[in-house]
């Protein structure tokens, strides 16, 4: 298999790679130099970029927010824990993902992980809150993304 980079990768994709659960959004890339620390390995601070990138996406992929607009509302993480597994090193192909296990009526909660060689090398859970674009107050998340929470993530409504 070819891996695409930069590129959503679909549940067959995901599962050739050795991803034991395929999640909504997952796309490939590679370590580069600039990411790797003194002890020849990538930085743990790296991993919150990588989650952090593919974040983005998602919450732009799903209608939250394009983050371009004075009128989206403000999307904060809360709270989050990183599980760091295995060390990752120059030149490995590695393929993070996202998706949303649950959420409420202005916040939701996801699970991202970093897979290499169909390994599990890191994970991060985090609840992400909305806010009204000038952070007045909560934002409600639209029934059109709960519909997509639902339907394409299979997240669970909390009271």
């Amino acid at each position: 298999m070819t891996l695409l980079y930069h590129t959503p990768l679909d549940p067959e994709q995901q599962r050739a790679l050795g991803i034991t659960t395929p999640q909504p959004l997952a796309m490939a890339d590679q370590v580069r130099f600039s990411e790797l620390d003194v002890l020849n390995h990538v930085n743990n601070a790296v991993y919150m970029e990588w989650f952090e990138r593919l974040r983005i996406r998602y919450v732009q992929d799903w209608g939250l927010s394009k983050y371009d607009n004075a009128n989206d509302p403000r999307i904060v993480i809360r709270s989050g824990t990183i599980h760091y597994r295995q060390e990752m090193r120059m030149d490995e192909n590695y393929v993070t993902t996202c998706g949303c296990t649950a959420y409420r009526t202005t916040s939701f909660s996801l699970l991202q992980q970093l897979w290499s060689g169909g390994t599990l090398r890191a994970s991060f859970d985090c609840v992400l809150v909305l806010l009204q674009p000038d952070g007045s107050g909560r934002y409600a998340i639209p029934s059109a993304v709960k519909s997509r929470f639902d339907a394409v993530d299979g997240a669970a409504r909390e009271a």
